[in-house]
């Protein structure tokens, strides 16, 4: 199986559009949650908007610079999910962000790609020179929990959150 991790272009206009609407059909009935929220906040009808506010560039209303990968499926040519790395940390990232945030889309879950996507995107960090790698996720999300403690997560402590969710903070050396 060929996964690799890529930077949107016009390219892929088509399956972000299919993973993207997946997703929010599955937010809606499941209620479940849209990590990375990065690839939510704009609309992707707009692609060339879309693809030019998917990244922040500058540190500016408490967001720092990222970058946004999506995992390719090369032998379907179907993206599975999106990795979202933030560069540094501020205080709102090192109390509940974390430096990764990520999700694969619904259909393709429980086949262990979040965990090579995490593997993956922590050498997209030591290119950027982060060596210590913060990663958060809810308590009750025992998936990412699994997919963090594979990449070599260490579970620092668990904080309450302002909506009163339990989040573990873990740290990743490379």
């Amino acid at each position: 199986m060929g996964l690799k991790l890529i930077k949107l272009t016009k390219e892929y206009e088509t399956q972000l559009g299919e993973m993207i609407d997946e997703w929010k059909a599955d937010q809606k009935a499941n209620r479940t949650n849209g990590s990375p929220w990065v690839i939510f906040k704009n609309d992707y009808h707009d692609f060339d908007d879309y693809l030019a506010r998917l990244e922040t560039k500058t540190e500016s209303e408490g967001r720092v610079p990222d970058s946004v990968f999506f995992l390719l499926d090369e032998e379907r040519n179907r993206l599975l999910g999106a990795v979202n790395i933030r560069h540094y940390l501020n205080e709102s990232l090192l109390r509940d962000g974390g430096h990764i945030g990520d999700g694969i889309r619904p259909s393709e879950r429980r086949k262990g790609y979040a965990t090579e996507m995490i593997r993956l995107a922590l050498i997209e960090c030591r290119k950027l020179g982060i060596r210590k790698v913060l990663m958060v996720c809810d308590k009750d999300n025992i998936a990412s929990a699994k997919s963090i403690l594979r990449n070599g997560g260490v579970l620092e402590n668990e904080i309450v959150d302002p909506d009163g969710e339990t989040e573990q903070r873990y740290w990743i050396t490379l």
